[in-house]
């Protein structure tokens, strides 16, 4: 089941979550998580549905403040800065933590429009630039060689695994230090499931990469660390190969042989 080994030593925190809760109205949907994200790794969060896995990544770049009922207390840092002080530029952070949604949502222009919106809207204009720059997210995708000779075309046209990859260049076009993906592979097929899992492993050495996913091998596969959120709660955060291995808690080892969930 586990493929990679656990980091053989120790790395910066890029992302310090301390004593985050989150209510929508008066529901709570995460209660006191604390847990640091590595830099450049891959860190998954695993969980059934309903446990606050998308609520806590949408949190590390402020994509639930657009909902009314959100209130959130305790601190998200990246970099040691509080992604809530006073003053923080939040269309900067977003720049900085880009975002892979759970179904492919590239927009209705054409491939190359879909990757030079992001530098175009931060004020790039000329046109070999953007070329550079579309070529250059298009390859760490994975996606140059198939779309090179079709730019022009519209990204909707692409299949599903293609678009998925679209969107990652789009967010990587942008050069942001992090990644999150809110489970990217759960609307495609095992074989693009398997293309954006080999994209993930390429991308770690060059970002800091969040992934929320049902699929515990999945998980497993392709993360460093991984994290086990419950009721909202987080009962566990450690080295995946440990994790699942040698599990600390009996919620853990539960969920992760399938005794719930």
């Amino acid at each position: 089941m586990l493929t990679r080994p656990a980091p053989a030593t120790a790395t910066a925190t890029k992302i310090d979550i301390r004593n985050v809760t989150v209510h929508y109205g008066r529901d709570c949907a995460l209660h006191e998580v604390t847990m640091s994200v590595p830099e450049r790794q891959v860190t998954a969060l695993i969980g059934p549905s309903g446990c606050g896995k998308s609520t806590l990544l949408r949190a590390l770049n402020r994509m639930n403040d657009i909902i009314p009922i959100y209130r959130i207390e305790g601190t998200i840092s990246i970099d040691g800065e509080d992604i809530h002080r006073r003053g923080i530029d939040v269309y900067t952070l977003r720049k900085n933590v880009g975002m892979v949604f759970q179904k492919p949502n590239p927009f209705p222009k054409s491939i190359f429009d879909n990757v030079a919106y992001g530098p175009r809207i931060h004020g790039i204009k000329r046109r070999s630039d953007l070329e550079e720059i579309v070529e250059r997210s298009l390859v760490r995708a994975a996606l140059w060689d198939e779309v090179k000779d079709r730019l022009q075309i519209s990204g909707i046209a692409l299949s599903g695994g293609q678009q998925q990859r679209l969107c990652i260049a789009r967010a990587l076009a942008v050069d942001p230090e992090i990644l999150l993906m809110d489970e990217p592979t759960s609307a495609l097929d095992p074989r693009s499931t398997a293309r954006i899992e080999e994209l993930i492993d390429e991308l770690r050495d060059d970002y800091t990469i969040v992934i929320v996913t049902h699929n515990m091998q999945q998980a497993s596969r392709v993360s460093d660390v991984t994290g086990f959120l419950l009721d909202g709660k987080l009962i566990e955060v450690g080295p995946t190969q440990r994790l699942f291995l040698t599990p600390a808690k009996k919620q853990t080892e539960d969920y992760i042989t399938g005794r719930f969930g």
